[in-house]
């Protein structure tokens, strides 16, 4: 297949799931908490992270889409439909993984953050293990003192594919729970001791899943 070819593939498949995702979650109805934290630090510009797993960033593109934040995408082929489908939601796209470009990807975390803005990480991404808390997330919160904010999503009524995520997709109509973390700063002097902390984030996360699950 040449690369022409490939690429007008690509946009086709970028406007068709935009559209079909923008139908779907346009019939969604989100019950949102503990929000607060985060747009205060919005508001003042401050930089901080948002956390949450692979499985759940369908709802939450579109909960926060027009708002600026920069998204981790992988660099691989199958991370570029979603950074297409990002941006067109009005998203910022940060290419890399930890399997590939980690260092460039953890470089422009860490200057998006040195410039006040918001990150989204998935930290067990682009290809699990599910629910494991890779390091870069707390590395680039270590380097810039800039907080964790981790992100559960609930939603009785959804579909969830067989993949290693279990990816989420809300089903038409569905109430979407979203609950957030208090803002958490990882306890380290050094990039080694902040890849220490990474059962405490796993927890963290846990935690804030569990709660949106039982909303």
């Amino acid at each position: 297949m040449s690369e022409r070819t490939r690429g007008l593939k690509l946009s086709l498949a970028v406007i068709l799931g935009s559209s079909l995702i923008r139908a779907l979650a346009c019939t969604w109805r989100f019950r949102v908490a503990n929000d607060e934290a985060y747009r205060a630090l919005s508001a003042r510009q401050q930089p901080f992270i948002f956390a949450f797993w692979h499985g759940q960033i369908l709802p939450l593109l579109w909960l926060h889409r027009g708002q600026d934040v920069a998204v981790v995408i992988s660099s691989h082929r199958d991370g570029e439909l979603v950074a297409r489908i990002a941006e067109r939601l009005g998203m910022r796209t940060i290419r890399g993984s930890s399997s590939r470009g980690a260092a460039r990807a953890l470089l422009g975390v860490v200057r998006e953050l040195e410039n006040g803005g918001a990150v989204a990480m998935t930290p067990d991404g682009p290809r699990g293990p599910a629910e494991r808390f890779a390091t870069g997330a707390l590395v680039a919160a270590q380097r810039v003192s800039a907080p964790i904010i981790g992100i559960g999503v609930g939603a009785r009524r959804c579909w969830r594919l067989r993949s290693w995520d279990r990816f989420l997709i809300p089903k038409p109509f569905a109430v979407v729970n979203v609950r957030y973390s208090a803002p958490t700063f990882v306890n380290a002097a050094s990039a080694r001791e902040a890849e220490g902390e990474a059962s405490r984030f796993e927890a963290l996360l846990g935690d804030v899943v569990l709660a949106a699950e039982r909303a």
